[in-house]
Parts: structure tokens; C-alpha cells; sequence
């Protein structure tokens, strides 16, 4: 039986969120470029016909509610599976159950609610049913398919990218959930109260649903007004979309790492203050810091690499909360610092040039002489020792014969590397 033809049953025991998911895509809110009007699987639905679907989105967004919509529209058995406990005995039972629908004529849409939490050989085994058309698949995900679902299933399917909900369209659901999902009660919400709840679920539906249910719970009149400070007493901390093994992860450490390079502090220390309040770790956030000093600042200010692991050691030393403000300290420093990739793209010439040839021998003359034996094979003959001369500086090679005009470290004129700049360009004169 379909869920739809028990929806009449849905009680007021349910949770709030449960009970306000919409029927139809007329109730549907948000994602217009895929429901809307114009919207791909509008389209799709009206021609009575559905492909294989992907559903990437996070929390909140919709993703099945709207697999349950699509199985209404086109008259197909919903049987929802979640990927974190169920296994494969559970999905050969919904095979066997969709190929009996599939001889009398009825389509079978089987949701897989966390997808990639399937490994790979678990996924093989929907493919010659999704290619026979036993099943409709549709897969929800909050992390990039391409990176966790098969490649030969993803082939099969189409993907739909769902976003986080607008303070617009949780101000929509809110109102709809006051006005039907609480049976007689009049409630109001203030304005502030809107958008409060709209920082603090980050876009889920489903969290500004809670919310409203847990302040429900606690009034003891049918007429009543949420306030900002009723919000507050019911959710205390912020939901953050950060997964320290997923995409956001590498999304907000990219912005943070990019937003240092275009020396931008501002943006730097939000996207910092995002990562270490989401609940990653500061020794993370402290090494790329590191990395960040000698590969896009280097010799520019050489002092950087120096702040950056001070900082480290400071957090170390004080924890949390205090020793924030030394990563916080060095997170401005490091945006505001002249910034140079010499030191970089020297290293990389130079590896090349250990990769593609092979090892070149030591040039005599660089060689010590520790024996008699190495002193009389000509071991260290020629070395002109550097503080024996004016500047300390002399010409003579260092490289292999092969290598000897190889130049890897071009400086820039940026901070401190104007200075080494100069001094180059002076020892080359002499």
C-alpha cells in the first residue's frame, strides 16, 4: 500500500514536521528550477513518466518529501529504505516485491535515504533492475555523488541539486505550520522571532518545524505569540551544514585558504570563526595556516611561518575558548601579509628536475675530503670558500654540470623578497 493512500491517518501525535510535509508540488516550497513552472521534473512529471533520480541536497531541503510526491504523481509503490540500517537481505525483499508489481502493471519507486552510506557492492546490486525497470530508484545524499555513489549507477540516473531553504521559504512553512499544524491554537510569530529561527536552522525545514514544536509543547494558552526570546529558551546553538569528512568541509577550508591568498581578512576570519564554532578541529585549521605561510606568502614576509606556528603553540598551550584568539591572531596576519608563491613554484622546478633526471653526480670540488685517499682523488680541490671574499659572496658552480644554469627561485617584488630580489641581482652583477 502506498503511503499515499494513508495519509488520512496521519495523527496529531506526529511530529510537527511529519505532518506539515506537503501532498503536492503546489504545496512544495522552494527549488523552482526543478518544481517550478519551468522546473525539469515538473516537465518530467506531466509526461506521466520518471527516470532513475539522485537527489543531492542538505538537511531539510525536501529531498523526501519530494520522492514522495513523485511517487504520487505517477501511481507508483513507495518503499523508502534507509541506507544506515538496512541491508542487502532488505533490498533483495523490495526486489522481489517490485517484480511481482512490475507483472501486474504497477511501478515501484524504491528510496534509498542516505545513499552514500551504501558502499559500492551494495550499489551494484539495484543496476540490472534500474536498467530492466523492476525499480524506480531515487537516492538521497547529502554529500556529491560524484565522489560517493557508482559510476555505472550514476550513469543510469539523474541527478537533481537541491539547496539549502531561503529565511523567505522558512518564513512560508512557519506560517503554514502556525496556521494548520496546530490544531485550534491561534499563535503569531514576531518578526524577530522569523528570523532567528531562520540563522538557527541554516535552511532545514525540518529544524524551524522542531523549534516551533518545542515552544508549542511548553504553552499552556491556545493563543499566544512566539517571541525571539521563546526561540532562544527552546534552541540555544546553531545547526552548522559542515561535515568534517564531507564536501562542506573542503568547500569552507578552500573559501578559507582562497580568501587568505586575496588577502581579504574579513572573509578569512568568518570563514575561520565558521569552521572552528561547526567543531573542527584547531590543529587542522592551524596546519593549513602553516602549509598557507611558506606556500603563498614564503620569503614575501618570512615572519609569517614564524606567527603561524606560535599560533599553533599557543592553542596548544591555552585550549579552548582562549586560545581561538591566537589562530584568530595569526588568521590576520597571514591575509595582510604580501604574498608571494616563489618559494612554491621553485620547489616545484626542482623536484621536476629530481624526477626527470637521473642523479647527477656531486661536482668535485663541493665533495669533502675526510681521507687521504679522497684528498689525493681531487676531493673538495677548487672550493673557493664564500668568507674568504669581499661580501661573502663568490662566484662558482653548485650544480651538476647538467644543471648548472638551472634557475628555480625567481622573487617577486613583494615584502621581503624585493630586498632578496636586489641581492640576487647584485651577486649575478659581480
Amino acid at each position: 500500500m502506498s503511503l499515499f493512500e494513508d495519509e488520512n491517518k496521519i495523527s496529531a501525535e506526529e511530529p510537527l514536521a511529519y505532518r506539515m510535509r506537503p501532498k503536492g508540488l503546489e504545496d512544495f516550497v522552494g527549488q523552482l528550477e526543478i518544481v517550478g513552472e519551468n522546473g525539469f521534473l515538473r516537465k518530467l512529471l506531466d509526461t506521466g513518466k520518471i527516470p532513475s533520480l539522485i537527489l543531492w541536497g542538505p538537511p531539510g531541503s525536501g529531498k523526501t518529501t519530494l520522492a514522495m510526491i513523485v511517487a504520487g504523481r505517477v501511481n507508483a509503490e513507495f518503499v523508502p529504505l534507509s541506507a544506515v540500517s538496512s541491508g542487502i537481505k532488505d533490498i533483495k525483499e523490495v526486489i522481489e516485491k517490485a517484480a511481482f508489481n512490475k507483472k501486474i502493471g504497477k511501478k515501484t519507486i524504491l528510496f534509498i535515504d542516505e545513499i552514500h552510506r551504501f558502499n559500492k557492492s551494495q550499489q551494484d546490486v539495484f543496476l540490472p533492475y534500474v536498467e530492466d525497470g523492476t525499480i524506480i530508484l531515487i537516492g538521497a545524499t547529502t554529500e556529491n555523488p560524484s565522489f560517493e555513489v557508482n559510476s555505472a549507477l550514476l550513469s543510469r540516473a539523474r541527478v537533481l541539486t537541491l539547496k539549502a531553504l531561503e529565511s523567505t521559504h522558512l518564513a512560508t512553512i512557519i506560517k503554514r505550520a502556525v496556521k494548520e499544524g496546530l490544531g485550534k491554537k491561534k499563535v503569531e510569530v514576531t518578526t524577530e522571532a522569523y528570523e532567528i529561527i531562520s540563522a538557527l536552522s541554516n535552511g532545514d525545514a525540518r529544524i524551524a518545524l522542531n523549534i516551533i514544536e518545542m515552544i508549542d509543547t511548553l504553552q499552556k494558552e491556545d493563543h499566544y505569540t512566539i517571541t525571539m526570546e521563546a526561540v532562544k529558551k527552546v534552541y540555544e546553538k546553531k545547526t552548522f551544514l559542515y561535515d568534517k569528512t564531507g564536501e562542506e568541509h573542503y568547500n569552507i577550508i578552500s573559501a578559507f585558504h582562497k580568501s587568505l591568498r586575496g588577502s581579504d581578512p574579513d572573509a578569512s576570519l568568518y570563514w575561520l570563526a565558521r569552521m572552528l564554532e561547526a567543531g573542527e578541529q584547531p590543529l587542522y585549521v592551524a596546519r593549513r595556516m602553516v602549509r598557507f605561510a611558506s606556500e603563498d606568502i614564503g620569503n614575501a614576509d618570512s615572519n609569517a611561518l614564524r606567527v603561524a606556528l606560535a599560533a599553533k603553540e599557543a592553542f596548544d598551550f591555552l585550549g579552548h575558548p582562549e586560545g581561538e584568539l591566537a589562530l584568530a591572531q595569526a588568521c590576520l596576519y597571514l591575509a595582510t601579509a604580501p604574498k608571494s608563491n616563489s618559494v612554491t613554484t621553485a620547489f616545484g622546478l626542482a623536484q621536476e628536475d629530481v624526477h626527470s633526471h637521473r642523479d647527477e653526480p656531486v661536482p668535485i670540488h663541493l665533495r669533502n675530503a675526510p681521507t687521504k685517499l679522497m684528498k689525493e682523488m681531487g676531493y673538495g680541490s677548487g672550493y673557493k670558500y664564500a668568507h674568504d671574499y669581499e661580501g661573502n659572496y663568490v662566484q662558482q658552480d653548485y650544480m651538476p654540470e647538467k644543471l648548472k644554469d638551472r634557475v628555480y627561485y625567481k622573487p617577486t617584488e613583494n615584502g621581503y623578497e624585493k630586498n632578496i630580489k636586489e641581492r640576487l641581482a647584485r651577486w649575478k652583477k659581480k
